[in-house]
């Protein structure tokens, strides 16, 4: 047997934009075991949602991420509607879904592009990006914003997409169909992309029931599950798209499956645009005045696969408790499975093919003690010693 070396990933590296460490043991150049260091990033969410309104958590829960930006104010307000027991109106689901899909396009681009790269394909990536700038613009026009754009609230929406923006957004689709369709001929008939991908980081069907994990990295290896299917909210079952799935389980797999995935996105926003223009302008909001004591549980397929927030309100105007999960959290602990036996070469790949956020997952309510077990630092010290560091920064800049 070969000496066993250890190969790092992070916890700063140039495949990831966000700090996280994982360590490869390796004989050779097969990866045999690794080992995963979290607790780089402290966010804090789900203890500051508790001292927000319930509007001003729209605003908070929406800087989980980036990328999710719409995702998480999505499962948010399911969840406080399910404790008002309000139903929106037909317009605000329309933009709701129009907005979701929007994201999920640009998700999957920003995602193709970064694999076409590690890949060392950077054709795929100047490609994927660029197409990817055009839905950016389709979010400026709609809420001023290129990324978290504000736009959910209890009841509805806080602005329209009036109809003389309809026209803007179905060239884009257009333009997006034709694109979309040159770059999945290129991914799927490329003979490099073919050797780094197929058979590459495999996850069987059992794997991910498992891990529990979801989104595109759960139907890419044959488990036909998509929460706007199963469980329909918003306009999502008032037009008609369906689940893309694909048995093999590695990494071209995962790839075929987003790519698939925005032509259904594109389906549903043209779909969703004929649906406003039937609709009276302006009726986006079902007014709630009071949140009454409950508790409401709300999930949306974002881009990564199902986000959750649970929410209990105790008749104040702020959650008491307010927990998320995000799909990273699920996902990304399948990189054991998909990694180990493999080569190092297809490790970075491998990672990647999961989509990983850190900064959607990671998550520090209290600091303990490791040798000791005892607690060292309460939430509200965390969130002081965080405020304490940014003036200090702030300050010397």
């Amino acid at each position: 047997m070969s000496e066993q070396k250890i190969i790092p990933i992070g916890p700063y590296h140039p495949l990831q934009e966000e700090p996280e460490l994982f360590k490869l043991y390796c004989e050779g150049e097969i990866v045999r075991d690794i080992k995963w260091e979290t607790g780089y990033n402290h966010r804090g969410i789900e203890k500051l949602s508790e001292s927000k309104s319930f509007d001003q958590s729209f605003f908070l829960v929406e800087r989980i991420c980036g990328i999710c930006s719409t995702s998480h104010p999505f499962a948010f307000a399911n969840a406080m509607e399910e404790i008002v027991e309000v139903d929106i109106p037909d317009r605000a689901k329309y933009i709701r879904s129009i907005v979701g899909e929007l994201e999920r396009i640009h998700s999957h681009l920003l995602w193709v592009g970064l694999a076409g790269h590690f890949l060392g394909y950077d054709t795929v990536f100047m490609w994927a990006w660029k197409y990817r700038e055009p839905v950016l613009d389709l979010f400026e026009m709609i809420s001023g914003n290129r990324n978290s754009y504000a736009m959910f609230k209890i009841g509805g929406v806080r602005r329209d997409i009036q109809n003389d923006k309809l026209p803007k957004i179905r060239e884009t689709m257009k333009f997006l169909k034709k694109k979309t369709d040159l770059l999945t001929g290129a991914v799927m008939d490329d003979p490099v992309i073919h050797a780094r991908t197929k058979g590459v980081g495999i996850l069987t069907r059992e794997d991910i029931l498992e891990y529990a994990a979801v989104g595109p990295t759960a139907r890419a290896s044959g488990v036909d599950i998509d929460v706007r299917r199963d469980d329909p909210h918003a306009a999502y079952g008032m037009v008609d798209w369906k689940v893309i799935t694909s048995p093999e389980g590695d990494v071209f797999a995962k790839a075929k499956v987003r790519l698939l995935e925005m032509f259904e996105s594109i389906k549903i926003i043209e779909q969703c645009c004929d649906g406003l223009e039937k609709l009276k302008e302006g009726d986006i909001e079902t007014v709630v005045k009071n949140v009454p004591a409950g508790i409401g549980t709300g999930h949306y397929e974002a881009p990564r696969g199902e986000v959750f927030h649970f929410v209990k309100t105790i008749g104040t105007n702020s959650p008491a408790r307010h927990k998320i999960r995000a799909p990273s959290y699920v996902n990304i602990a399948t990189f054991k499975k998909a990694c180990v036996g493999q080569t190092i070469s297809d490790a970075t790949i491998s990672l990647a093919a999961v989509d990983p956020c850190y900064c959607c997952t990671e998550r520090m309510a209290v600091a303990y003690d490791y040798s000791t077990g005892k607690k060292v630092l309460s939430a509200n010290e965390l969130i002081k010693q965080s405020q304490k560091r940014t003036n200090y920064i702030k300050r010397n800049i």
